[in-house]
This record gives structure tokens, sequence and C-alpha cells, in this order.
């Protein structure tokens, strides 16, 4: 049986020996080891093989008698001695192919859940101004944080490279035509030479409806939809939106991010929510 065993020692010289004197004795394999330095102590995170039918109250036990305390325990399998770096780098390549992948790969590289969760250690991730959160039982470590703030750079910088080469929203696009938005009492609509090709829909609890044509996107409509249906749910007293999508859907990340609004990224199973607060801002509508 694979476990993957976290536990917090003194820093002091000979805590780590002790500890694998213990799991010596007590028939228990380490097959990995990776070591996050504290001021005043350290994790460890450990693959350990166990004897058959140990669980956690096991190595619980044996880990708290050699001097550790926090311990948590998963089973895991031989993927956990995947090497550390060679994970981060097959992270990064994943995410610069997809950058809107960035929450599913982030929360499997921390082993983790994308989304808070109650009773969960929450780690707050910015891309842009778009928070993304990520969940588990065991506490991150400061150096998981260094890690995963510099992963959420590397995503925010591609995401600024790619925008700066998109075409904005109110120039001209496809054979030379330049799209018109026109605002309702609770839509915005974007057209071409009098053609629909984007609508944005505020709903009376905030949450908005956005589509664009597939032959027009890319273009930054979507973007600019998404910016004045912000603007015309903060003129009806909407304190915040809501878009619900699908968790491969991969413009939504890169669509937040250009807009320039703060927003909060959830996903669960294969549904991706994204809330983004409008109370300050400019009423689209006078």
């Amino acid at each position: 049986m694979l476990w993957r065993v976290r536990t917090t020692l003194p820093d002091r010289p000979g805590a780590l020996a002790a500890l694998a004197a213990s799991c010596g004795d007590a028939g228990v394999n380490i097959l990995g080891l990776q070591i996050f330095p504290g001021v005043e102590s350290v994790t460890d995170e450990l693959v350990l093989r166990t004897p058959e039918g140990w669980g956690e109250p096991e190595i619980a036990e044996l880990l708290e008698r050699s001097g550790g305390h926090s311990v948590s325990a998963a089973p895991c399998t031989e993927a956990a001695l995947t090497d550390q770096p060679t994970r981060y780098v097959q992270a990064a390549r994943s995410i610069l192919a997809r950058p809107s992948s960035f929450p599913e790969v982030v929360a499997r590289l921390f082993d983790a859940e994308a989304g808070s969760t109650p009773d969960l250690d929450v780690m707050d991730l910015l891309v842009g101004d778009v928070q993304v959160q990520v969940s588990r039982t065991a506490p991150f470590t400061a150096t998981e944080h260094a890690r995963g703030a510099a992963m959420a750079d590397l995503v925010s910088d591609v995401l600024a490279r790619d925008h700066a080469t998109a075409p904005a929203s109110g120039r001209r696009v496809g054979g030379g035509a330049t799209p018109e938005y026109a605002a309702a009492d609770d839509s915005v609509t974007a057209t071409v030479d009098g053609v629909s090709v984007g609508l944005a829909v505020v709903g009376p609890d905030g949450e908005v409806t956005l589509r664009v044509d597939p032959g027009w996107q890319r273009r930054g409509i979507g973007t600019r939809l998404l910016v004045d249906a912000a603007r015309l749910a903060a003129g009806l007293g909407v304190e915040e939106i809501v878009l619900t999508t699908r968790s491969d859907n991969q413009a939504v990340l890169p669509m937040v991010m250009a807009a320039g609004l703060r927003g909060r990224i959830r996903m669960a199973g294969d549904r991706l929510t994204v809330r983004i607060g409008v109370r300050d801002l400019k009423p689209l509508l006078a």
C-alpha cells in the first residue's frame, strides 16, 4: 500500500534520521521525500509503502511517536514518485499550451481540488485581476505558495501577450466591418452590418448569459460584451455577476483577464463559475 504523508518535524539535527529509523523498525519503506523548510519547523512530504492492513491511524501513530505532528495521509499510486521538477515542467507546458486549464492543472500539481471548500486550507492565486483558488486538507507551505504564485505569473504573462496581439473590439474586424454595441434594459447586443454577432443578457440574480457567434470569436467582442454587461448590472443594482460554463471552455479566463475585471473562478466537476463584483463600476445606462 502506498501513502502520501505530510508531517511537521522540529528543525533540529537528527529529526529526520529518527523518523527514518522508526519507519525502518516498523517495516515501512520511504520511497520518496520532499522537504519544505520553515523558520522553526520543517514540513516533510513522504511517499511510504506500508505493511498490509495499515491505515491512517497506524501511520499517524508512527510519525507522532517519531516526533512529527500535524500528520495527514492519503492513499496514492506510483505516480506520486514522479520527480518534482519534472511535474512542474509538465504543468508549465500544459498551461502554456492552454492557459485556461490553469485552475485544474495547478490543483492537480498540488494534490488539491479547484475552488475553496469549507474546513480545507485554501491557496489564493491571482492571474491578472482574476482570483483562482485551490484547496486541500494538508496546509500549503510557504514554498508551495511561492511556487503557485510563480505559475500564476506565468499564466498572466501568456494571456497578456496573447491579448496584446489580439484585435481590440473597437477596431475593424472580418471584412473591414466595425462592431456596434447597443444596450437595452438588461442586455447588450453586438452587431456587424446590422447582423447580430454577439449578445449578453443580465438576469435578475446577476446571472449573465453571453454568446458570440463562432465566426466572430477571438476578436475582442466577448470581452466588450462582458464589460458592458457588468456595467449594465451595476446600474440595475446588482452587486456581482455570475457566469457559468463548461470547465473546458478555453475562452473564459482570457476574456475576464482582458476585461480588467476582478473575478473569482471556481471549478466543480465539469462546471466553471466566475463571479465578478460590479458594485463600483460606472453604470452603462444613465
